[in-house]
């Protein structure tokens, strides 16, 4: 290989684009986490987190990324003022000695382009256990009315709540709980 050519070379693969991250900060407006359980069999109770912030930071090119949200657990709504005391009470969140929980990762899955994936570390009332989120709807792109570069998701796992030490009227009220987290983020 001759000199010129090392350089061309050289210069070629210089000026390839450089796998860039992205900070994006979650959009509270439109970040609601949802959990559901099953209620003595009959029917499926939902409840909200309507309090989430953090920063997501991924890198499209290099299929990587992180992620650390916080959920504010006072925040907590359920359609019912009594139901929401008990849900903040010790039976379940214990909100006045656990007033927030977290959700950190830095194992994103792509499939091709598209984020399928987050692995990471969910800490719950004072426990902290590995879950997987499955996403769906992966998508990026400039905000339809502002224009600012935003992405979004719905992301879903399932979590046994006797796991993070929450075992009241188990298993009346089920053990299995069913989290649906739409995510919005602009970029930073």
């Amino acid at each position: 290989m001759t000199k010129t050519t090392l350089a061309a070379a050289l210069a070629a693969a210089l000026a390839l684009p450089v796998a860039a991250q992205e900070t994006y900060s979650v959009d509270a407006r439109h970040t609601f986490p949802v959990f559901e359980v099953s209620h003595f069999g009959m029917s499926s109770q939902r409840g909200m987190f309507n309090k989430t912030t953090g920063k997501i930071v991924i890198d499209r090119a290099g299929k990587k990324g992180s992620a650390d949200i916080t959920l504010d657990m006072t925040g907590i709504t359920a359609g019912d003022a009594k139901l929401v005391d008990h849900l903040k009470a010790e039976d379940f969140f214990d909100v006045a000695k656990f007033p927030t929980a977290t959700f950190k990762s830095s194992n994103f899955k792509f499939e091709g382009d598209k984020l399928v994936a987050v692995s990471g570390d969910l800490t719950l009332k004072g426990v902290t256990k590995p879950v997987t989120l499955t996403v769906t709807s992966f998508q990026c792109g400039n905000h339809p009315m502002n224009k600012k570069p935003m992405c979004g998701a719905d992301a879903s796992t399932t979590i046994k709540r006797t796991d993070f030490g929450i075992k009241y009227a188990v298993p009346a009220v089920s053990d299995d709980v069913k989290l649906s987290i739409p995510v919005e983020a602009f970029k930073d």
